[in-house]
């Protein structure tokens, strides 16, 4: 690890995830309505889960091995390349070109997208053990704000044209890239190893550490849950509520600033005062019952108030990723890193289409159904939750 000796590297990779965010914040509330005029009737909801497990089936395939890139050849480079893969993803989509157009920039903007690996990664790098937990929380805190900018955003632009919001997230991948190559040094010296990097090798290396097996499947589940909302909000809200755009646009705006406000100021009291097995039984709790609460309140105007709950809920995986980055060593954080962005991105694979599939089979009998799905999915983190032995 090299300590930071200023406070550039640090504040430059948090703006770099803070731009990034933004732009996918722009581009969300809008998605629906770019596949709903390629797609028609329920096909729509398939095509739209496909596409959002594409770029999961990538970056599953490839974030170990860009991980392990970062290794050898530092997380700069890798960094770059991640965002030159965005740049023309957003580009393309612009474009408002045909549906298999839009697959196929998807899976090449998947195959470069290892920005919240490498960013982890980086942080490990100039951040003593200490402090990995704070500077967690305020990563995701970032990604919070990116999302309090960008979602209101893209609702406006859509006013002007569908086209809109992808043109402002290209250019602001554009800058961050630039950025990037001009601003932000390099935390790694390079290795001269030449040896090659199997994406399945930092599984399997892992998979020898029992304590971490068991804390990495916790991580697939809160990547299945998270997937949920990101998969069927859009939908959900508007079939049941009949929130358009600009509504979705601003809720999730909220979700962004208390996510921010959250992951910066309550990670560490939480953890500070109960302990990280405590923090995350906060977050399990607060995701649970916000959960329910989505599953079976009929008025929107009550929804307002399961945000910030929910924004609670999410401090679960920033102190998890804390816990984890403990049991390994510090030549193997990268490796670490682009493995959990794997495990959540199988999630993400999965979670996607089938959620999407559960929601529109049952949202004329039971509209909250994957959401009761997602709070009972927690009990199965419980037993390694609770186990006192993983944390240390």
């Amino acid at each position: 690890m090299r300590k930071a000796t200023s406070k550039l590297p640090l504040i430059t990779i948090f703006l770099t995830v803070i731009l990034d965010m933004a732009g996918i914040g722009l581009v969300l509330p809008v998605m629906p309505d770019l596949f709903g005029a390629n797609t028609t009737g329920s096909t729509t909801g398939m095509a739209y889960g496909l596409f959002l497990s594409l770029y999961a089936l990538m970056q599953f395939v490839f974030a170990p091995l860009l991980g392990g890139w970062s290794e050898r050849i530092g997380r700069k480079p890798v960094l770059v390349v991640s965002l030159i893969g965005a740049a023309v993803n957003y580009g393309v989509m612009a474009l408002l070109p045909p549906l298999w157009v839009l697959f196929v920039a998807r899976a090449v903007a998947g195959i470069t997208g290892a920005n919240m690996s490498v960013a982890s990664a980086y942080l490990t790098d100039i951040s003593s053990p200490d402090e990995r937990a704070k500077r967690f929380g305020q990563l995701s805190a970032c990604v919070g704000i990116g999302f309090i900018l960008g979602p209101a955003a893209g609702g406006m632009l859509r006013e002007i044209g569908l086209m809109w919001p992808f043109v402002a997230a290209a250019i602001l991948t554009v800058f961050n890239l630039v950025m990037c190559l001009l601003v932000l040094p390099e935390s790694r010296a390079k290795s001269v190893s030449t040896e090659k990097i199997n994406p399945l090798a930092p599984l399997r290396d892992i998979g020898a550490f029992r304590v971490i097996v068991a804390l990495l499947l916790v991580v697939g589940l809160f990547g299945i849950i998270g997937e949920i909302g990101g998969s069927v909000w859009v939908f959900y809200v508007h079939h049941r509520y009949g929130w358009e755009g600009i509504t979705v646009g601003l809720s999730l705006t909220l979700f962004g600033l208390f996510h921010a406000l959250a992951q910066a100021f309550l990670i560490g009291p939480i953890t500070k005062r109960l302990g990280e097995r405590g923090g995350l039984l906060v977050a399990i709790g607060a995701d649970m019952t916000s959960y329910i609460g989505l599953g079976l309140i009929c008025n929107g105007n009550f929804i307002w108030l399961l945000i910030p709950l929910l924004c609670v809920g999410g401090m679960g995986m920033s102190i998890l990723t804390a816990v984890i980055s403990k049991q390994v060593d510090e030549d193997r954080q990268g490796q670490l890193q682009g493995v959990m962005t794997s495990l959540q991105s199988l999630a993400a694979i999965i979670a996607p289409v089938l959620m999407l599939n559960v929601y529109f089979l049952s949202r004329d009998q039971v509209p909250g159904l994957v959401w009761i799905i997602g709070a009972g999915l927690y009990v199965l983190c419980l037993p390694v939750v609770l186990r006192r032995s993983v944390y240390r």
